[in-house]
Parts: C-alpha cells; sequence; structure tokens
C-alpha cells in the first residue's frame, strides 16, 4: 500500500504548488474514518481510495481532487457526514465527495426505469463538475483490476456496466488509456474464451511478423530523419477487445484484418504534422478512404491527430496518428490533460496566444446534459437507449454554409443536422441539399458534407422521424413535437364533441362559461378539458351538465356508452404508420359544412341520413394521433367508420362490423380514402374459400391468386365435410375491384365450391 509521503511526492512532481497540507489531511482522515474496514480480498479498505488517488495522479490532477479520490467513499460507508467534509476540507472537495456519493449506487442491472433515473443523475453530477467523472472512472478502474474476488454475477453485471457505460464515457471524454484497460478487463471477464482466443492468435501472429514493429519503425524514422523533422515513434499491436469488436462488427476473422498495428508519431509543432504526412505519403501508397484530419476540425472532446494508413514494409498495411507531444496528452488523457492546459496552454500544448484556439473539452458533456433535460417528458428506458447509442457512436463532421462545424453521430441523417442546429429548424425541416443537391433526409451524412436544410412554417415532424434520427436530441424533439400535436388534435375534437353536445341540447357552448365549470369537472384548463373529452376520458354530456347544472337535458339515444373492452393494439409500425403510403379523411361531428356527406348508422348499416361534419385530411405516415385498423381491416373502396377509442386514438372500422354497436354514436367519425395514385400500396383482406378435397386443388387456388396479382400472406386449412376443405386465406390487395377480381377468378373454378370474403377468423 501506498505510503503517505509517496503520494505527496507523485503529486509534487508534476505540481511543485501543490498544497501538500490539503494532502497528508485527506490521506489521515480517510485512513481513520475507514478504520478496519476490509475489502473482499482481506485488504485494508482504505487501500481502495489509495490506488484511486494513485490513478489520478498518473493523470496528473489538482490536489483538490487526490483528496476528492481519498474520500469518495467515506460518507457512503462510515459516519461521515457532508458537514464534517465542509469543515475540514472546505466546499470544494465537501461538493465533490457529495456528488460522488450520489453516484455510487449506479447499477445498471436494476430495471431501465431506474437504469436511467441513475444515469440522469450520473450525468447531471459530472456536469456540475467534471472531476467527479475523473475519480468514477478511476473509482471503476481499480474495481475491475481487483474484480477477481467478486462472485461470478458481481463481475458479470460489472463486466457489462463498464462496457456499456463508463469504457464509451471514458472514450467520449478522450480518456483513450483509461477506456482501453476498461475495455480489455471487462473483455477478459464478460468472454474468457473469446478474450483467449484473440490473444493467443495475436501471440502467433507475432511469432509469424517477427520483427516486423522494428522494421516499419526504423523505415518510417529514417525517412522522417532525413527531413530534419525530430520524431518520437512508437508501435503497438491494436487490444484484443478492440479487435474482438472489429471482427463481430464486420463479421471477419482475425487474418482478414487489415489494421492490426498501430504506429504513433509524435513531432514539435503541429506544421511538422503535415510535413510528415507528406514524407510518409510519397514513400509509401496510402489506402484510399483511410485519411482523416482532426487537427483542422478536432472532435468534441478536443482530440486532434492526423490517422492515415498506408502499405508499407512487407506489404503491410499500418496505421499512423501524427501529432504534437500537446495533441498526444489529449489523446491519452483527455478532459484530463484538458484540465491542467487550460489555463496555460493550447489543444497542442502551445502557450497560450499561438497556435490554434482551444476547443471547449466540456462540449459534448454539455450536449448530453442538455439532451437530459430536453428529454424529461420521454420514457426512462428511450432515454438510456438514446444515450447509450450516443456513447459509442464515432462521429462525423458537416458543414452549414456559414462554415459552422455540427460534429453528429456516424450514421446520423439530415433530420439529426436540422435539430443539432436548432430545435425550430428541426420541426420545420421539409427536405436537405447535401452539396448543393436536393437529396432525401434518409441520406446518411458523410464527413465534409455541406447541408442547407429547407424549412417550411408550420410544418410538424412526422412521428416516423424517429425511426430515422440517430441522435437523442433529434428523438426527443420530435416525440415531443408529436405529443404536442397530438394534444392539439386532442383539444380541437373535445371542443367539437362539446359544442355538439350543447347544440343537441339546444344550449350555447362558451368558454367563460365551461372555465367556470372547471372546479366541478376536476380540470385546471379549459383545454385540459378539451383533451379529456377528445381521448373519452370525460363524456361530452357530463361537461354539459356541468356548465348548465339547471338546464334539463336528455340522456344520449345513439347507443351504448363504450366500456373499457379489450381491444387489438394498434400497428407496431407507429403513429398513423398504417404501413401504407395513404391518407384518410375525417368528418367530425358537428360541422356546418359538407351536409351532403352520409354516415354509418347505429345498426353499423348506412342509412343513408345527410350527417354534418367537415373534411380534415390526415396526412398517412405525417400525422400525429394513432390510427389502427379493427381486426378484419378494411381496402380502398370499403365504406369505413372511424372511432374515437380509450387510449387508442382513432380505430377504422369496416361499415359492417357487428363490433360499432359498442361504441357511443357520437364518437363515430365518417372517414374515406384518400390513397394516393401516385403510391399505390397493397391492403389485407381476408377470403373464406370451399374446395372438393382432391389433388392439386391447393395449387389452382393458389395460381389463381398470383395471376391476378394477389399476394397470399397466410393460409389455414380446415375440414369441413367430407368431401370439403374451408380456406381461410389472408392475401393483400389493391383494392376492393381487384379483391372482387379475385374471388370471382376463383368461383369459376370446377374444384371450388364458393369463395367469398369474411371480416373474422
Amino acid at each position: 500500500m501506498m505510503r503517505q509521503y509517496e503520494l505527496v511526492e507523485r503529486v509534487l512532481s508534476y505540481n511543485p504548488k501543490a498544497d501538500e497540507g490539503l494532502l497528508n489531511r485527506a490521506y489521515v482522515y480517510a485512513m481513520k474514518a475507514h478504520g478496519n474496514q476490509k475489502r473482499r480480498n482481506g485488504d485494508p479498505y482504505f487501500s481502495h481510495p489509495l490506488e484511486v488517488a494513485a490513478i489520478l495522479t498518473d493523470l496528473k490532477l489538482d490536489e483538490a481532487t487526490i483528496a476528492t479520490a481519498l474520500l469518495h467513499d467515506v460518507i457512503e460507508d462510515t459516519p461521515v457526514t457532508k458537514a464534517d467534509i465542509d469543515k475540514y476540507f472546505g466546499p470544494e472537495i465537501a461538493t465533490l465527495v457529495e456528488g460522488l456519493t450520489k453516484i455510487n449506487k449506479l447499477d445498471l442491472a436494476t430495471k431501465k426505469a431506474e437504469q436511467a433515473e441513475q444515469f440522469r443523475r450520473l450525468l447531471l453530477a459530472i456536469s456540475s463538475d467534471v472531476r467527479v467523472l475523473l475519480v468514477k472512472l478511476a473509482d471503476r478502474l481499480h474495481n475491475m483490476r481487483t474484480l477477481e474476488h467478486n462472485s461470478a454475477e458481481s463481475r458479470k453485471r460489472n463486466s457489462e456496466e463498464t462496457l456499456e457505460i463508463y469504457a464509451p464515457l471514458a472514450g467520449r471524454m478522450g480518456m483513450q488509456s483509461v477506456r482501453d484497460e476498461l475495455e480489455e478487463l471487462a473483455f477478459k471477464w464478460l468472454d474468457p474464451d473469446g478474450y483467449a482466443t484473440v490473444t493467443k492468435k495475436l501471440d502467433e501472429l507475432r511469432q509469424r511478423n517477427q520483427g516486423l514493429i522494428d522494421e516499419i519503425l526504423k523505415a518510417v524514422r529514417d525517412k522522417l530523419d532525413g527531413a530534419s523533422i525530430k520524431t518520437e515513434i512508437s508501435g503497438r499491436e491494436k487490444k484484443p477487445y478492440s479487435i474482438w469488436r472489429k471482427m463481430e462488427n464486420r463479421q471477419i476473422s482475425m487474418e482478414q484484418l487489415s489494421d492490426i498495428y498501430g504506429f504513433r508519431v509524435v513531432v514539435e509543432k503541429p506544421e511538422d504534422c503535415y510535413r510528415a504526412l507528406g514524407i510518409v505519403h510519397a514513400a509509401w501508397r496510402a489506402v484510399p478512404g483511410r485519411f482523416k484530419d482532426y487537427i483542422s476540425t478536432p472532435k468534441q472532446n478536443g482530440y486532434q491527430s492526423i490517422h492515415t494508413t498506408i502499405v508499407g514494409p512487407r506489404n503491410q498495411r499500418v496505421e499512423l496518428q501524427i501529432r504534437t507531444n500537446g495533441m498526444h496528452d489529449v489523446a491519452e488523457h483527455g478532459i484530463a490533460a484538458h484540465a491542467l492546459y487550460k489555463e496555460k496552454r493550447n489543444a497542442d500544448g502551445s502557450p497560450k496566444g499561438e497556435g490554434a484556439p482551444h476547443d471547449d473539452p466540456y462540449l459534448w458533456l454539455r450536449h448530453m446534459v442538455k439532451n437530459v433535460l430536453d428529454s424529461e417528458s420521454a420514457t426512462s428506458e428511450d432515454f438510456l437507449e438514446h444515450t447509450k447509442l450516443e456513447l459509442f457512436q464515432d462521429q462525423v463532421f458537416a458543414f452549414t454554409p456559414k462554415g459552422r462545424i455540427i460534429a453528429l453521430p456516424r450514421g446520423a441523417t439530415p433530420i439529426d443536422f436540422a435539430y443539432a442546429v436548432h430545435t425550430d429548424v428541426g420541426n420545420g425541416c421539409v427536405g436537405a441539399l447535401v452539396n448543393g443537391r436536393q437529396l432525401p433526409l434518409t441520406t446518411v451524412l458523410r464527413n465534409g458534407d455541406e447541408v442547407v436544410i429547407l424549412t417550411a412554417k408550420g410544418h410538424v415532424p412526422p412521428a416516423a422521424w424517429e425511426q430515422i434520427a440517430v441522435t437523442g436530441r433529434a428523438r426527443a424533439a420530435i416525440r415531443r413535437a408529436a405529443r404536442d400535436a397530438l394534444r392539439r388534435q386532442y383539444v380541437e375534437l373535445g371542443r367539437r364533441l362539446i359544442q355538439s353536445a350543447t347544440e343537441r341540447a339546444a344550449l350555447t357552448y362558451q368558454d367563460d362559461r365551461l372555465k367556470k365549470s372547471l372546479p366541478r369537472l376536476g380540470h385546471r384548463s379549459v383545454e385540459d378539458v378539451h383533451v379529456a373529452v377528445g381521448r373519452n376520458e370525460l363524456a361530452a354530456q357530463d361537461v354539459v351538465k356541468a356548465m348548465f347544472p339547471d338546464a334539463k337535458i336528455a340522456a344520449p339515444v345513439s347507443g351504448p356508452r363504450p366500456v373499457n373492452r379489450h381491444v387489438r393494439p394498434a400497428s407496431d409500425e407507429g403513429w398513423f404508420n398504417l404501413g401504407k403510403v395513404m391518407s384518410l379523411k375525417f368528418r367530425w361531428p358537428g360541422s356546418a359544412s359538407s351536409a351532403a356527406a352520409t354516415t354509418a348508422g347505429a345498426n353499423g348499416h348506412d342509412d343513408g341520413a345527410p350527417r354534418p361534419g367537415a373534411a380534415i385530411p390526415i396526412r398517412g405516415m405525417k400525422n400525429d394521433i394513432p390510427v389502427s385498423w379493427e381486426e378484419g381491416g378494411a381496402i380502398p373502396g370499403d365504406r369505413i367508420v372511424g372511432v374515437l377509442t380509450d387510449n387508442e386514438g382513432i380505430r377504422v372500422f369496416q361499415i359492417h362490423s357487428p363490433r360499432l354497436a359498442d361504441y357511443e354514436h357520437a364518437r363515430w367519425i365518417d372517414v374515406t380514402w384518400d390513397v394516393d395514385p401516385e403510391k399505390p400500396e397493397r391492403f389485407e383482406a381476408k377470403i373464406k374459400v370451399t374446395v372438393l378435397n382432391k389433388p392439386g386443388t391447393l395449387a389452382e387456388v393458389a395460381k389463381v391468386i398470383g395471376e391476378a396479382d394477389g399476394n397470399i400472406d397466410s393460409l389455414r386449412m380446415t375440414r369441413s365435410a367430407a368431401d370439403f376443405t374451408d380456406m381461410l386465406i389472408e392475401l393483400e390487395v389493391w383494392d376492393l375491384t381487384h379483391l372482387n377480381e379475385i374471388i370471382a377468378g376463383l368461383k369459376t373454378k370446377p374444384a371450388v365450391s364458393n369463395a367469398e370474403r369474411v371480416f373474422e377468423a
């Protein structure tokens, strides 16, 4: 175990002005507080915070962070309180220790909602002071180094947490050396067979290519020395976990990997980086598509380097990273190096006022925290999923027309770009120009693309965009816009239903009268009442009674009120995404226009009576009120009716469905087809075909349907009599005319006794 003076000397070696008294007090205080506590391996518990502090001295952090590392477990594991820390060490260290205590129970093996809440707490804690994250990562690193003393279940859980959260966090903060070690340790415990296989292959490769690294090092060094460029060159193999991940992602064997060897060329000045690049490319053939300049365009975490791949000695592909000493420090220690350099030096290590302006190392962290705050109303599962997605993504850099750099995860689209610029730009996005060409919004952006977002006032982003966007910010904004649009739809529907109910009672609806009735209805605003009625949570008739308590209002005669009965869930394809490129036109009850429109009667048949209603177009996938089909489906040409159901938005019924009688007539919505002829789509229908039991009958039926351009989804056969079989066929057709043609064709076949459309299984 490290002695007190050894720890102080380590800090003084890189910071001679460090507060020795603070370090000594923290060492003694933590050792006494933990007393006789033991770790699982029997070592004194104090050895753990001491090792965490030692890890942070390798990162050359300030004495306040080292003291926090020594004290990080005292509030959680001993009687010490925050007030005690505040008294002896001051508010700065007390706040840091408290922040670590709050997130120390982070357990990503619990249920999703708890995972998300704990991770929110982690991000918010580290956003207030990034040193909390540095201590947390060092704490996790030491725990992973001593994981062999834990149970198998604990090893698995901790390793999964490490790969899912802590290693990516270290990587996004630029702390590559910490990330590499965390990944290696987690990989070793999670997949010991895979780890053993990769390390064995690496040993074999090392034997086969003995001397190769030295040969490449000498060749590159000779070329650069000849150009009088002072360099430090080092070579290494890729880490086992990095190799394993590439094999998994690309579905290739280790022998097919071409960049197992990596070399770092460290030079004195940024201009030397470009000189070295030119010399290397002149001497060896560069591999196309493998060049990246992170010096002129740094990563969000401040990482700067030139990456290139050449075909070097022995015809071996070699990955080169060219950077300055300052850049190398940032590349290895990331945000920790920034903390050291931010007051004194630029990102390349040069004194302040020289070289490129220093990038904000907290930019990505602030972006993440903004997403946390923006997604408060999103589900916990969505938040955690999207945050993990952002943690794992590599980056691409796109540009606005004015040259502003927008950093996005790899795989991002113009939709993500639009929301990264501003939420209003994303919501209004209707198209995009990429490098001057108008391309689909599903286009995957590449490094260096210039993107112009085309917007339209009043545009509402389709909910289906959530499946296209890859950033948490974009997805959260799309969900929020969808909720707002859905609420507006319910407000409008609720208002119309209440107005219709008051008109039937020969009364006049007024917002002011409804506002005075809010206490009776238990809602805080007129809009909330409209939403409740629109969602069928409150009957329009009850609202009218609350507004006019003295009026005599007859009970509705249009059928029974709906009950909470089981209804098949809406399509899993999303809001208004019925799997078809189509539109529905809804006619809301109570409108004064379109008086010639007809509706279905309460018995489920068209009674031919005039029904007032104004057609409101609902543009298929670009709408935000949920729509689903009743069992049995409907196809263009069918008479259809929409019903506002409990919690499922509008449910579409075929006119002959007996289930329509279960719903109050006032909640019916006249629905008409508006299929786009330019984008024909198939719709599901069911037919029942009764055939003779003889060989070849099934093939004959399938041939008729196929030749008529029908598509069979499923088929179920039931013996109905000794000589007959019933076939229940689910098929896809273009419209009612198409379906009738198929049925007519089947009836012409001698083996077919009968063919008819059915609506239920």
